[in-house]
């Protein structure tokens, strides 16, 4: 999965975009933070699945 597919998923959940550092884009939602790094290609799928779990997607 490409992360703006995943970042668009993430904000209908109620994630907000709190700031962006470098190729990461930090995202918030109540106390929760989660790091998203924006390349151009796939996620790798650890990451992509710790990331699907905090946010409640898995």
């Amino acid at each position: 999965m490409k992360p703006k597919e995943l970042i668009k998923k993430i904000e209908t959940l109620g994630w907000k975009l709190d700031r962006i550092h470098g190729s990461h884009h930090i995202y918030k939602k109540d106390n929760e933070t989660i790091s998203i790094p924006v390349h151009n290609t796939d996620m790798k799928p650890g990451l992509l699945n710790n990331i699907l779990k905090k946010t409640g997607l898995k």
